[in-house]
């Protein structure tokens, strides 16, 4: 079974003569910029400051070095998404802040416009299969959270028990990607955060309050 983590490194031969992790940052911020399948090698090696054959020893292909790129992005912090919205204390406040925090996050001035996971899911070729599998596992992963979290709401008596978890949780990573294209046109992030708060009104309010 083919595996999504980017393979390790191979660091065979001389040590590398720079440093990995600045690369792989600036590596990232032209995927992030570019895409997946538009992003040429060429593009990366001239962002990441290196040469093709030390990006090829260092990270092993393209694919493998957007792979690295999307773990590192996915995963900023000590904690993933899932374990985020699992510690909430409510569904409705998971939503919220996922929302809230997505607004300022597509529209920070020191990287590029919208989301990553999002911007590289047009990635359409045969060629591109793993990083459609490992786009759509993190996607997966982030919904499947919240669904779990507004379920356990609606047994606790938190939610109405005619609220529909799925619904709520796939309506909310709907705009969540929504947020990321209107984020690449250029929108700001006071009307991305007005909309979040307005898709926030579709969340039913807490009934034990």
């Amino acid at each position: 079974m083919e595996t999504l983590e980017p393979p390790a490194a191979k660091r065979l031969g001389r040590p590398l003569s720079f440093d990995r992790d600045k690369a792989l940052r600036a590596a990232l911020l032209q995927f992030w910029q570019t895409g997946y399948e538009t992003t040429s090698v060429a593009e990366l090696t001239h962002a990441m400051g290196i040469t093709a054959p030390s990006l090829y020893t260092a990270f092993g292909d393209k694919q493998s070095l957007f792979l690295e790129c999307l773990e590192k992005y996915a995963n900023p912090g000590p904690k993933t998404t899932p374990e985020l919205i699992a510690e909430a204390r409510s569904a409705r406040e998971a939503a919220q802040q996922l929302l809230e925090l997505s607004a300022r996050w597509f529209t920070q001035k020191d990287a590029p416009a919208g989301c990553l996971v999002a911007s590289a899911a047009s990635s359409g070729s045969v060629h591109a299969q793993r990083v459609r599998t490992a786009l759509k596992k993190i996607r997966d992963a982030n919904r499947k959270a919240l669904q779990r979290r507004a379920e356990r709401d609606i047994r606790e008596g938190h939610l109405p028990g005619t609220a529909n978890a799925h619904a709520l949780a796939s309506m909310t990573m709907a705009i969540v990607q929504g947020m990321s294209t209107l984020a690449r046109d250029g929108v700001g992030q006071k009307a991305l955060l007005d909309l979040a708060r307005t898709a926030m009104r579709a969340w039913p309010t807490d009934q034990s309050s």
